[in-house]
């Protein structure tokens, strides 16, 4: 073989691999997933042809029970992708109802997200897709053509945890064109979360602004505060780096955060324009920030005029010695002595502390404290906590 023949045939293989490459690439971005139907039923691909096993996990599944650090839970099931003749894998779902859901997808045993689904959210130190099925209550989680709020980091001094820390505070429309003065509501997340969790996996903002644009809702201030006392941000935020988001932080709940939370009202209470009195302070919060609710609350008896359980971590704990968690029955009936125009709770009927927030209720009930109740489908879950949030809003400040 001549030397101009060999030259021609490198230059034909690297053409054919060049071909082959973009014909992957192309093909890969040619695929839609999750494809949403008009009758509300998703279809899920994955171009995976070497694959030898592909299925879909999500929260649109049928439940299953899951061992978790907190007890048994309902956790998403699975499904089977299966593979056409192309080498994508395909999944189609039953119709499904109006909820915000996400999903993963599992590669041979591999955990990992959906390549053709930029949109993905962060629990823990879990990312997953998202996607929306619109209509009924999820009209809110929706980014709509309405006025918009203003979402803003900032950070304040902490002087009784002696560190700078970082919150994220919602304004409503037209705040920064206003002279009004306004309520604000104290919103706090739960284990494992951080001042990021109630914009990303709450839809707060969204919520707040589809509320507020429909009139259901008064415009408010959302203060949403990083609940571990010992990070000064979310990971990833802080002084501390990058690392690993882990469920329960040492200290959370031990007092601290409580006791000291006050700076962060004196902080919104300086910096923003707000009506400084408990007629116009909210605070609610879910699971380990429904147990903060709670202490914060009686703690200072006289601060808040709406309180709101969301799934309330209400179950005694070893950890809770600080001088927050004494008096508990006395402080309440303080409470309750000073006024308050809303006490609200809101549980799962699977919820793993469905029998903790029973027995807190019978202790209201005995001590003639009376509060709203809602009690719903399925457990402790984000589907639930954005519901709680939706119908508790309205109820503020009227």
């Amino acid at each position: 073989m001549n030397k101009n023949k060999f030259h021609l045939l490198i230059a034909f293989f690297f053409l054919s691999l060049s071909i082959q490459a973009q014909e992957a690439l192309f093909n890969a971005q040619q695929i839609i997933s999750p494809e949403i139907h008009e009758d509300s039923s998703v279809t899920f691909r994955l171009f995976a042809p070497n694959a030898n096993s592909v299925q879909i996990t999500g929260d649109f599944l049928p439940t299953v029970k899951v061992e978790t650090p907190r007890g048994t839970m309902d956790g998403p099931g699975k499904a089977d992708l299966i593979k056409d003749e192309n080498g994508a894998w395909v999944y189609k779902s039953k119709i499904l109802k109006p909820e915000l859901y996400n999903y993963s997808f599992i590669i041979d045993g591999f955990n990992t997200t959906d390549p053709n689904n930029p949109f993905l959210i962060r629990d823990v130190a879990s990312a997953t897709n998202i996607f929306i099925i619109g209509g009924g209550h999820a009209d809110l989680f929706e980014v709509k053509d309405v006025p918009h709020g203003t979402v803003s980091r900032r950070w304040y001094d902490s002087p009784g945890l002696e560190m700078d820390r970082r919150v994220t505070i919602y304004t409503p429309p037209g705040y920064e064109n206003s002279n009004e003065k306004l309520p604000v509501l104290y919103l706090l997340h739960g284990a494992g979360g951080d001042e990021e969790a109630w914009i990303n996996l709450g839809r707060a903002s969204q919520i707040m602004d589809n509320l507020i644009a429909e009139g259901k809702a008064k415009p408010m201030i959302v203060v949403m505060p990083n609940g571990n006392v010992i990070q000064d941000a979310a990971p990833g935020e802080g002084s501390m780096g990058y690392y690993k988001p882990q469920f329960m932080v040492p200290q959370t709940m031990n007092g601290r955060y409580e006791a000291n939370f006050m700076d962060i009202v004196k902080f919104v209470e300086s910096n923003y324009r707000v009506i400084p009195d408990k007629a116009h302070r909210a605070i609610a919060g879910l699971s380990m920030g429904g147990f903060h609710t709670m202490h914060i609350s009686r703690f200072y008896p006289n601060t808040f005029d709406y309180v709101g359980l969301f799934s309330a971590a209400l179950m005694p704990r070893e950890d809770a010695t600080g001088k927050v968690y004494s008096n508990i029955d006395e402080t309440l009936q303080t409470q309750m002595d000073n006024g308050y125009k809303l006490y609200w709770i809101g549980i799962g009927k699977t919820d793993f502390l469905y029998n903790a927030n029973k027995d807190f209720r019978d202790k209201l009930d005995n001590m003639g404290m009376k509060y709203e109740y809602m009690e719903t489908e399925g457990g402790h879950t984000w589907r639930n906590w954005r519901v709680y949030l939706s119908e508790v809003v309205p109820m503020l400040f009227q």
